[in-house]
């Protein structure tokens, strides 16, 4: 059963383009569809998280939006970030579910239970994650990812009662 799904925000939960404003600012772009996946996973009593190698004002404001409690930004090294993550919340690293596109995600991915990437991942994470998903990040690669989780999960009824 997985208990847990860990996101990476650049390319999976964005397109991974920055933008800047004149200000300076830094400007991303979220999927309103994966969002909706993300809060509905939640409501079904399992655990979110963001692990990312940024960092960004964006991100922790779209994490509460979504109510991400585990939330961690400027992460070096993901993996052993994911372990204190388990080993806090009593799981084991079959339990996770993540997705990643690019090398800095290899090792989490590779240690995970499930594996995916989005469509436009780096063709190393492609060729060793477990499902290649057919949405490119940003555009509804989570929210697929976490569909097909709640299928095999068989959750799916229980996802669906929630709003027919």
């Amino acid at each position: 059963m997985i208990k847990l799904l860990v996101l990476d925000v650049d390319g999976c939960l964005t397109d991974g383009r920055i933008v800047y404003s004149n200000e300076g600012d830094e400007i991303k772009a979220f999927n309103v569809k994966d969002g909706f996946a993300i809060v509905n996973w939640i409501a079904l009593g399992r655990n979110a998280a963001i692990i990312t190698g940024r960092q960004s004002k964006i991100v922790e404001k779209r994490a509460k939006e979504l109510g991400i409690h585990h939330l961690y930004q400027g992460v070096k090294d993901k993996l052993t970030c994911l372990q204190k993550l388990c080993d806090e919340l009593g799981i084991g690293m079959d339990e996770v579910a993540a997705i990643g596109d690019d090398l800095n995600d290899y090792r989490l991915l590779k240690a995970c239970g499930r594996s995916f990437a989005p469509a436009d991942a780096m063709h190393h994470i492609m060729g060793m994650v477990d499902v290649v998903l057919s949405r490119q990040g940003g555009d509804g690669a989570v929210r697929e990812m976490i569909e097909l989780l709640i299928r095999q999960e068989g959750l799916e009824e229980e996802y669906l009662s929630r709003w027919i």
